[in-house]
């Protein structure tokens, strides 16, 4: 016998008129989330909307959620006070329509206060021309105020004296457009709240991304306890550290596993089972392991800002760390030091899924009670081709890497020897001062691909005045003039500043850019295995890594 499809759940598609719709929403029979941005749209927008509606083109489908969920809500509308919301489930979530649901109900129900209002729109009959006004007083009949549209008996008493036929057709469809005009009004079925976002995703027309961070913070709500000013007042509390722009998942990862969960959506959805007692306790909990987290990275690391983080998730790690041992002995920081370094060698974080999440939050709590003493990073190390490979770019891991490194030795300016200024380059907010120590433009000239020039292994740290000088210079000609003017001593010495090891001297005074890149390669690999606490007499493997600074998808 076949199965049968449970359909009570799939998207409902239907038409609803303009007005009743607006209605629904005054109402509170329809009701605004409270993870719904703000109304945002510019004046322009608002009578672009209207005058589709007036030439009747289509504006776009608006999404519903029917759902059990209690979610908090928003208490206004357009600068209007909703009704209450109903007092039984299911109820109607608008997810999808905010900007343009919030213009129909503004401009057909504002009620003349501040008249600078964006909802002071008019509608010229003779130049059948929306427009809004700064007044609200001594109108000339074929001015209509869209507001005058909800109350028929009013609009057309008001136009009663006028005898232009025409202006009286233009009154006509003016009105019957915004009494009959339609809207496309999908409703999903009760789902849960971690399958709505997906749907919305792919449903939504204006691009707005729904996020468990939206959700959750919804779902979350109560008078006690907003996991929005929450998470806010923890960014608040690194911003001195300059960790404050880390996104917010990696701080519900982190308030997850704080209330006893681990770092999974999983865990995530659970915080709202728990009492509000609950959540203010592990909130807090949040805010000062985030503050020693930070202060880690920064002492021990020497990573100064969230851009320098080569995976956010191993932020939400540390907080953990930092949450159950707050005061880690000398051991067990050299313990997570090496830590970082071999999830950032090998791309550990690029795959973390919800099983490793489990298996990393028993570790932590195994090694904060001494019953482990290292923190197993279950996972193959690449090859050092790696840095020969890699395209630098500001949002990889691997880049990332390489300039934490770079920031360890202090980094000294090849043509002159001047101190580097670490804290600018490792902002990330531009890459003035990452170089190629083969310039790209010579490379070019030798006919060798920018996705072959433009890898980590041929990144130094050199001050954009030196750069100028160096150009598309043959790094023969370059650095021979270092040698004359300054010694090779002088010039071997800032090259290790910059992780160029003297080995790798001799093929770039004979122009020889992939012998250069090799015997770089091997070093900087060395350098971060040592960092990492791997035996250098350790077998790698090749193995890819997607590099990205990105959450992954779990």
């Amino acid at each position: 016998m076949a199965r049968q499809i449970d359909t009570s759940k799939d998207p409902k598609p239907t038409a609803e008129r303009i007005e009743p719709l607006a209605r629904r929403v005054l109402t509170g029979d329809i009701i605004l989330p409270e993870f719904q941005r703000p109304f945002v749209w510019k004046r322009k927008q608002i009578i672009d909307l209207v005058d589709s509606i007036y030439r009747n083109y289509p504006i776009g489908s608006m999404l519903l959620w029917e759902s059990r969920q209690e979610l908090a809500s928003k208490r206004s509308i357009a600068d209007l006070e909703v009704g209450e919301r109903s007092a039984s489930y299911p109820v109607n979530y608008l997810l999808d329509g905010q900007q343009r649901l919030s213009t129909i109900c503004g401009v057909l129900y504002w009620e003349p206060g501040d008249p600078k209002s964006v909802w002071n729109v008019i509608f010229d009959l003779k130049i059948q021309k929306f427009s809004h006004i700064d007044h609200v007083e001594d109108l000339p009949p074929h001015q209509v105020p869209l507001r005058r549209l909800v109350d028929p008996a009013d609009y057309f008493r008001r136009l009663a004296s006028v005898d232009d036929q025409q202006i009286k057709k233009t009154a006509d469809l003016l009105f019957n457009r915004f009494k009959d005009y339609q809207v496309p009004l999908v409703t999903l079925g009760d789902m849960s709240i971690n399958d709505v976002a997906p749907v919305f995703e792919r449903i939504n027309s204006t691009g707005t991304r729904l996020t468990i961070y939206d959700l959750m913070r919804a779902a979350t709500w109560s008078p006690e306890f907003d996991l929005g000013k929450t998470i806010e007042n923890v960014k608040r509390s690194l911003t001195a550290k300059k960790f404050q722009e880390l996104d917010n998942k990696t701080f519900l990862r982190s308030l997850a596993a704080a209330a006893g969960g681990d770092f999974s959506s999983a865990s995530i959805d659970a915080l709202r089972d728990l009492t509000r007692g609950k959540l203010v306790d592990a909130a807090e909990q949040t805010k000062q392991a985030a503050d020693r987290a930070a202060d880690f990275l920064t002492t021990q690391i020497g990573a100064p800002r969230a851009e320098a983080l080569p995976y956010a998730n191993q932020f939400a790690f540390l907080c953990e760390v930092f949450r159950t041992l707050p005061h880690p002995n000398g051991a067990q920081l050299r313990k997570l030091v090496q830590w970082f370094w071999l999830t950032t060698l090998s791309g550990y974080f690029s795959g973390w899924d919800s099983g490793q999440m489990t298996i990393d939050t028993r570790t932590i709590r195994n090694f904060a009670a001494g019953k482990v003493s290292e923190l197993n990073v279950p996972a193959a190390l690449p090859s050092a081709n790696l840095w020969e490979v890699k395209p630098f770019r500001a949002n990889s891991a691997v880049s990332k890497m390489l300039a934490l490194m770079l920031a360890h030795s202090g980094p000294l300016d090849l043509m002159n020897g001047q101190k580097i200024d670490t804290d600018k380059s490792l902002s990330w907010s531009n890459d003035k001062e990452y170089h190629h120590f083969f310039p790209q433009a010579y490379l070019t000239r030798k006919k060798i691909s920018s996705s072959k020039s433009n890898v980590v292994g041929n990144i130094i740290l050199l001050s954009s005045m030196s750069n100028i000088k160096i150009r598309d210079t043959a790094p023969s000609e370059y650095l021979n003039e270092i040698i004359a003017r300054e010694g090779r001593e002088r010039l071997v010495e800032r090259m290790k500043s910059n992780l160029v090891p003297e080995q790798a001297l001799e093929p770039a005074l004979r122009d020889d850019y992939e012998e250069f890149l090799k015997v770089r390669a091997n070093y900087i690999h060395e350098v971060a295995k040592a960092r990492a606490g791997v035996n250098k007499t350790v077998n790698t493997d090749p193995v890819e890594i997607d590099d990205t600074d990105e959450d992954p998808s779990e």
